[in-house]
């Protein structure tokens, strides 16, 4: 067993439910990723294989970033100091990521500092509610193995609202029990009746878009309206003062 859980987690991801997951997020994020272009993809955290999820990436490059040694990554940083520019990315991924680092606050506010305005976030995450929530709250070493934590996917929008996101809706998945023993992993619930539950699922993945802040200074703002106000009280006086002044030039 590792110290950081990666080798338990790339286990568990060998069995029938890890596989299973894993096929479903594949799926989500190739649909996710359709419509999402640019020059540069980072993928912060090895989940899976190193192209289970850069594949579907439609930017010119992809970037997969770990803060674990011999996780294969293009990167090794800190995770809450990414060793990556400011502004310079279009598009971050982060498949159960935020579960694994010891700070996903501060993995989120780096994530805000190096994506580029309109910029986009895709986000894995486990439930907390359900079966899934108590077998991770039974498991001595956290459920799948490795996580620290589950996140709520209501929680995980509040922070991304926070630093100016705007969030999709959810897409909700594995309805199956969090059971490794069964040969295979059978579904409690149609994955199509998903929208009707999702209280129920064990996984979700959430999309968001970063806002564009406006740069117009305030100070020329204010002064632009001043001069409109300052100019509706001075010119009719103005102009009311020039009739009565007589014309030097005219007769009588």
């Amino acid at each position: 067993m590792d110290v950081d859980g990666r080798l338990d987690a790339r286990t568990w991801l060998s069995t029938p439910l890890g596989r299973r997951c894993l096929a479903f997020e594949q799926r989500l994020m190739r649909s996710a990723l359709e419509r999402i272009f640019g020059e540069y993809c980072l993928q912060i955290g090895l989940w899976g294989e190193r192209r289970s999820f850069l594949r579907y990436a439609r930017t010119h490059r992809s970037v997969l970033l770990d803060w674990r040694a011999g996780a294969g990554a293009d990167i090794v940083s800190d995770s809450e100091r990414l060793a990556i520019a400011s502004d310079s990315i279009d598009l971050v991924l982060l498949p159960h990521t935020l579960e694994l680092t010891e700070s996903p606050h501060s993995l989120l506010r780096e994530v805000d500092r190096v994506l580029r305005a309109d910029g986009h976030v895709v986000a894995f995450g486990f439930s907390p509610s359900g079966l899934w929530g108590v077998r991770h709250l039974l498991a001595r070493a956290g459920y799948p193995p490795g996580h620290q934590r589950m996140i709520r996917e209501g929680r995980l929008r509040d922070w991304l609202e926070l630093l100016s996101f705007d969030v999709r809706p959810a897409a909700h998945y594995l309805y199956t029990l969090p059971l490794e023993r069964f040969r295979r992993a059978s579904p409690v619930l149609r994955e199509e009746w998903a929208r009707w539950l999702p209280l129920l699922a064990g996984g979700y993945l959430l999309s968001a878009q970063k806002r564009v802040r406006p740069l117009t200074p305030l100070r020329s703002v204010w002064r632009r309206r001043r001069l409109k106000v300052v100019g509706g009280l001075i010119e009719p006086t103005a102009r009311t003062s020039e009739s009565h002044v007589p014309d030097p030039n005219a007769r009588g």
